[in-house]
């Protein structure tokens, strides 16, 4: 029912609110028109021009937006991407929005939005900048001030044009809502998903139950007459694909050592320093490192080991500069003190598929046999490089490095902060896997502190050679083809795959300047040295796909593939339910007994506005039962089904009559709603929409 209630919003109201939502009074930008004025177009809606100007503005509204809501956050590529293409649709549909309120002759007087301002219910824009965030009521007083200013005046006259516009819509809203009518039967349905409660068994069996894939023959021919009657599925944005070399940006020993000079040079002014925070603030990569709390869990073992080998370090004490992974770290000591438990240890992981039969066992069973070479005086370190399905620490023996209490799954946590330092224990069994631990280590220490942390970045020198390899390769690729200066200077280039301007480039991320290169380059050109975070590439376009489908690659064509197969598997399943429906009478779990992989499941209290616990299609053919019937056998998004209602009760006992007349005008509302989100999004697909941004 609440969720029915939070529906009766109006689609176009939402996104009118949400281009609203952006608007205070100082901005004091041009509503009037997306059209007025000349200049460069951002693009056109229906041959209505789009301002560049007036695009960028709300654009530049929207990352103030964001600024304010989130101070300490980067503006990526990835955001500005979603912050344009956000701004970009606030101005389509607002075109669109005018055409709709045009289209049905909408129109407020001047009479109607003083009433609508000085009324006991003010417009939204106008509540939601004047409600005390205290009380939330609204300030009448402080809006009244506000609206009587001489400086607002002009912005004023913006304001009453968005408050018109929130009147028409209202109004269509009103007009519309005249055209929808509830059913009875559609009344019906809604209080039994609101108000009934079921109890019924569900059989479900997988596809796999069918057989396995080679059983079933799917030809290329079925695969294209499967891609042609459902293309509209695969409608996307024009996409494009690169072959791309990347030659990464590493800092040499040089550049470490310089920052570990540089950061050394500071030790004396840092232990000197009466202002920690300030000094960290100017002198820092991580500004906020200042007043911290820290174990060995906070370092990398050396590190770790840098701060806390020689006992509890002294305060006023600085340490360092300690290398840290890919930092350097000069720490000044505050205070240091014990109760901090932590842990250091290494594993071997034996990973096994718990619903394929056997692999437990045989997982529990090689952990069993590692456990007895380690009795009998086998390397850990070893035999993790060589057994470990932990790929990530395999390399370097198993070891985990130091961690704190919490930080591990229970059961590892559990056995080994109750071994001691240098024992060997398990099998552990957790959710990854079948796990043999040695405590590596035990801790209780910790230190306050303040540090200056120092990232170690390829110098300039660094950045101008590699810059050059990656030029030399381009400029050959240029001459005498991207594949043959690849095999010339025996190079790996990665394929992308297809992606449209909105997507990450596979395998490089959300990045401006490839993307530009990959829609405004014509197929088989070749990039310039382009920067990215990590060192440069060099591109060469691959494909163009400006049809608007997915192109039926060998990718897709797989997935077609695995969908008829299903589709085959699922007629087989079909036909051996019904059979076994008629032959067991109904009975479900007979029925189970006698399919490999099925299983019964029965639910009480079962509501279909509740948790999703059971497949939709499912839940869908017991709306059409009565108690006591057994359904015909159901698609469900694994395989195939059956249902047997056993009960429907009412809980509560609420007087249905009562009920209708609460839900009516409830379901009005939320069909009115459902009425324009599908008027508006036919009005969106037929639109004419030109996109002429650069981005």
């Amino acid at each position: 029912m609440t969720n029915l209630r939070d529906k009766t919003h109006l689609v176009l109201y939402t996104l009118l609110a949400a281009f609203l939502a952006l608007i205070v009074f100082e901005w004091g930008m041009n509503f009037n028109g997306t059209s007025g004025g000349g200049g460069a177009l951002a693009g056109k809606v229906n041959g209505t021009p789009i301002q560049y100007q007036a695009y960028e503005q709300v654009y530049d509204n929207l990352v103030d937006n964001f600024r304010r809501s989130s101070p300490d956050a980067d503006i990526t590529d990835q955001l500005e991407r979603q912050l344009r293409r956000r701004a970009w649709d606030i101005m389509v549909d607002r075109v669109l929005l005018d055409e709709l309120l045009q289209r049905y002759g909408m129109s407020v007087s001047d009479e109607e939005v003083l009433a609508a301002v000085e009324g006991p219910n003010p417009p939204m824009i106008i509540r939601q900048n004047f409600t005390d965030s205290q009380t939330g009521e609204f300030d009448r007083e402080r809006f009244e001030e506000a609206r009587m200013a001489p400086e607002n005046s002009d912005v004023w006259v913006q304001v009453e044009e968005i408050i018109r516009r929130e009147m028409m819509v209202r109004k269509l809203e009103r007009v519309l809502a005249t055209t929808v009518a509830v059913t009875e039967e559609e009344l019906g349905d809604l209080l039994e998903r609101e108000l009934a409660a079921y109890r019924a068994a569900f059989l479900t069996v997988p596809y796999a139950a069918a057989g396995p894939d080679s059983l079933f023959t799917v030809t290329d021919a079925a695969i294209e007459d499967y891609y042609r009657d459902h293309r509209e599925r695969f409608r996307q944005e024009p996409s494009r694909s690169l072959s791309y070399v990347f030659f990464p940006a590493v800092p040499t020993t040089r550049d470490s050592m310089s920052v570990k000079t540089e950061l050394a040079g500071l030790a004396s002014a840092f232990a000197e320093a009466g202002d920690d925070s300030s000094f960290v603030s100017l002198q820092s990569d991580r500004p906020g490192a200042f007043d911290k709390r820290y174990t060995r869990a906070d370092f990398s073992p050396a590190a770790a080991e840098a701060v806390f080998g020689d006992g509890l370090p002294d305060p006023g004490s600085v340490i360092g500069p300690v290398a840290d992974r890919s930092t350097y770290r000069l720490i000044k000591v505050h205070g240091s003190g014990r109760g901090d438990k932590v842990a250091r240890a290494s594993h071997i992981l034996l990973r096994f598929d718990s619903e394929a039969s056997g692999s437990r066992s045989s997982a529990e069973r090689q952990a069993g046999e590692l456990m007895q070479q380690l009795a009998s005086g086998a390397s850990f370190a070893d035999l993790a490089r060589t057994y470990s399905d932990d790929t990530a620490s395999a390399g370097n023996g198993g070891d985990l490095g130091w961690f704190d209490e919490g930080d591990m799954v229970p059961a590892f946590e559990q056995a080994v902060f109750s071994t001691s330092a240098g024992k060997v224990t398990g099998p552990v069994e957790s959710p990854f896997g079948f796990h043999i631990i040695k405590v590596t280590g035990r801790d209780d220490r910790f230190v306050t502190c303040s540090e200056v942390v120092r990232d170690i970045r390829p110098s300039g020198n660094t950045l101008e050679q590699v810059r050059r390899t990656a030029a030399v390769f381009q400029i050959d690729a240029e001459d005498n083809g991207f594949g043959n200066a690849v095999e010339r200077q025996n190079l790996e280039p990665v394929e992308t795959g297809p992606f449209t301007r909105d997507d990450a480039v596979p395998g490089i991320g959300f990045n401006n300047q490839v993307t530009r290169f990959a829609f405004e380059a014509s197929k088989g050109k070749i990039s310039d040295v382009l920067q990215v975070d990590d060192g440069f590439l060099v591109m060469m376009l691959d494909a163009v796909n400006a049809s608007g489908y997915r192109e039926l690659d060998e990718e897709l064509s797989r997935q077609i593939r695995s969908v008829l197969v299903d589709e085959q598997k699922g007629e087989a399943l079909e036909e051996r339910l019904a059979g076994l429906r008629e032959t067991h009478q109904g009975d479900l779990e007979a029925i189970a007994a006698e399919l490999d992989g099925a299983t019964v499941t029965t639910r009480d209290s079962l509501r279909l506005n509740g948790p999703a616990t059971v497949d939709p299609f499912l839940l869908q053919a017991m709306t059409g039962l009565s108690s006591g019937q057994v359904s015909r056998p159901v698609r469900t998004a694994d395989g195939r089904g059956l249902v047997a209602l056993q009960s429907k009760s009412w809980p509560g006992g609420p007087d249905l009559a009562e009920q209708k007349s609460i839900y009516r005008p409830l379901l009005r509302n939320a069909k009115t709603e459902q009425l324009l989100q599908d008027y508006f999004a036919a009005l969106r697909a037929s639109a004419d929409i030109e996109d002429m941004r650069r981005l």
